[in-house]
């Protein structure tokens, strides 16, 4: 004889939806905080290499460029400790940027997944590391104006 299951579905049917629902949740969560994150850094990387490129000299090359940056990181919502910028110049040259080289910008974060608590440094070995690129050609007049 088979057992009476009437009104058990409705119970399978919350647990099994329950089971599957928050890791579903919990996925799109951390995938759009990551994609936020690397969204961020690529505009990082693109402007600041746009706004350096385009200056006309080093002096306001490094102050629009540190504005830009503040600001695209400020809109992504990115933590500004987690951001590491670095500007190196192709050909290599002494000062750089320098006028006809290429200046390439790396930004890079590292992203926090989301509810992960600070208890015993889960939160930072649990990060996830992005990086952007983004390269920019210098006038060959580049600060001689």
């Amino acid at each position: 004889m088979l057992a009476d299951d009437t009104g058990s579905a409705a119970l399978e049917f919350i647990t099994v939806g329950l089971l599957m629902l928050v890791p579903l949740v919990y996925l799109v969560l951390a995938l759009g905080a990551v994609q936020q994150q690397t969204l961020g850094a690529e505009a990082a990387a693109r402007h600041t290499a746009r706004v350096i490129g385009q200056a006309p000299d080093a002096a306001t090359a490094g102050a629009r460029g540190d504005a830009v940056l503040a600001s695209v990181i400020r809109e992504y919502d990115m933590d500004e400790d987690a951001v590491d910028v670095t500007i190196t110049c192709r050909p290599a040259a002494a000062v750089c940027p320098d006028a006809g080289s290429t200046v390439i910008v790396t930004v890079s974060a590292r992203v926090s997944l989301p509810f992960m608590p600070p208890l015993f440094g889960l939160d930072r070995i649990a990060a996830i590391p992005v990086e952007a690129q983004s390269a920019q050609r210098v006038s060959r007049l580049w600060g001689s104006g």
